[in-house]
């Protein structure tokens, strides 16, 4: 698998006019050559291929590396980075201009190197999962949905926002995660009309909303999935604003299919909330692609000209936030094919009052 996406890495140095790229993020290292550790440089011209890293982890690349060679790298990084690159030769060596610093970028120029500035090379490669990469993914989707449904069994007032945290990502861990994708959002009460609380010390209360936004990590990859739930019966308009964002997010996926723009799913879903009335009220993107980052492309929102294909896994998740009263938002992780999308984090949405 390494060697293909290096080769479709090189095909699109070719064609931008480039001899060789500059890789210094965990991603990279990863989705380019299997490596897990996230301290180090990825240097790859159009004919080898070298993953220079420290003693904390070299044993670690040795193993996992495929389609390059491996070696340990002295102090400073930058003067092995710049001895592979001029024994690769080439002229033009690119690096992703959003991930490496104005001080690294000023040590590389010292050693007598030409960088171009990119944008998002890596990232556009991995926008279509492959099949080992779908196999995590349904993976990670699977645990989540899995336990956050065991912890909504367990939803009850008394506990606090962090109690429900940290019991959910013990329980993920049990069932296989590597961890947390990002820091989870247990949203209670009037604290859902924050589209990104962290959980806090608030009590569950009766009569309370409560938005679950919630993932994990497996083999890397990412999930995420949310779900909102009423403790007793919550007020009226709660439970009103909950029936349109879920026809929202089913207008959403139904929306997304190969070769539509993925602003027209945000379009889609936002139309519904919009013809509530509540269109002031959803104020975020609709989605975002899920990889080996929580957050990647392609971008779901009304600003996205990416255009959707079939192996491109994202999310669709329309929310409502009503000042001093709460929220809700409903999100799945979907994988694009041929037919549609395939909803990945099966879970119930009907409004479950427990």
């Amino acid at each position: 698998m390494s060697e293909q996406r290096l080769g479709a890495l090189r095909e699109r140095l070719t064609q931008d006019g480039l001899d060789g790229f500059l890789g210094f993020r965990e991603q990279d290292f990863r989705y380019l050559v299997g490596f897990s550790g996230d301290a180090g440089a990825l240097v790859v011209g159009q004919a080898d291929a070298l993953l220079l890293t420290d003693s904390r982890y070299i044993e670690t690349a040795q193993a996992e590396v495929r389609g390059a060679r491996t070696a340990q790298h002295g102090q400073p990084l930058v003067q092995d980075v710049a001895a592979a690159m001029r024994q690769m030769g080439g002229e033009r060596w690119g690096f992703d201009a959003e991930s490496v610093s104005y001080g690294l970028y000023q040590r590389l120029q010292a050693q007598g190197t030409q960088l171009v500035p990119t944008q998002g090379i890596v990232l556009s490669l991995r926008m279509v999962k492959d099949r080992e990469e779908i196999a995590r993914l349904r993976r990670a989707c699977a645990i989540a949905a899995d336990a956050l449904e065991e912890l909504i069994d367990r939803l009850r007032p008394g506990m606090t926002e962090q109690d429900a945290a940290v019991w959910l990502e013990g329980r993920m861990r049990e069932m296989g995660a590597e961890g947390a994708a990002f820091p989870f959002i247990v949203a209670s009460g009037p604290r859902g009309s924050l589209p990104h609380a962290g959980a806090s010390a608030r009590v569950l209360q009766a009569g309370d909303m409560v938005t679950l936004d919630v993932g994990c990590r497996y083999l890397g990859y990412h999930s995420d999935i949310t779900r909102t739930v009423g403790l007793g019966t919550p007020a009226a308009e709660l439970r009103q604003i909950y029936e349109v964002v879920r026809q929202a997010q089913a207008a959403g996926i139904a929306a997304a299919r190969p070769g539509v723009l993925a602003r027209d799913v945000d379009r889609a879903a936002r139309e519904v909330i919009a013809a509530a009335g509540y269109g002031e009220r959803f104020g975020h993107g609709t989605g975002h692609g899920v990889g080996l980052e929580i957050h990647e492309w392609p971008q779901v929102s009304t600003r996205s000209d990416d255009t959707l294909a079939v192996g491109m896994v994202l999310t669709v998740e329309p929310g409502i936030y009503l000042p001093g009263l709460g929220g809700v938002r409903i999100e799945d992780t979907v994988l694009v094919t041929a037919d549609g999308a395939e909803v990945l984090t099966p879970s119930p949405k009907s409004l479950r009052m427990l």
